[in-house]
């Protein structure tokens, strides 16, 4: 997986990034069908100014199509945190469509218990 970090209007911080590069690694074990080379992550860490939040957007781009998650926290860690969870499961969801999982779902109903 490329992994690049830009921080915009942030000093750098070497804990964001340590929990950038540790969440890409917990990511990029779902994402093992494809080439290494293939997957890019981009995180932009950036400092609203009304708000004085921190938000990190994310763009995950795979052979098969991109995803894009953001997050807004007071701390760095936090906004990383949030916007990985919502990516995870945005992947999730992808890898699940792209195997057909919903051909297998049950389609008929089940019957009732009579009592």
């Amino acid at each position: 997986m490329k992994l690049s970090i830009v921080f915009r209007e942030v000093e750098k911080h070497t804990a964001a990034e340590m929990e950038v590069k540790r969440c890409a690694e917990k990511l990029s074990k779902f994402l093992k069908n494809f080439e290494p080379d293939l997957v890019q992550l981009h995180c932009v860490f950036s400092l609203v100014p009304r708000t004085e939040e921190f938000a990190l957007a994310l763009n995950l781009t795979l052979p098969t199509g991109a995803m894009h998650a953001t997050a807004k926290s007071k701390h760095l860690r936090a906004s990383c945190k949030a916007a990985f969870a919502e990516l995870q499961t945005q992947t999730k969801k992808h890898l699940a469509h792209l195997r057909k999982d919903y051909e297998w779902k049950r389609k008929r109903s089940r019957e009732v218990a009579m009592v």
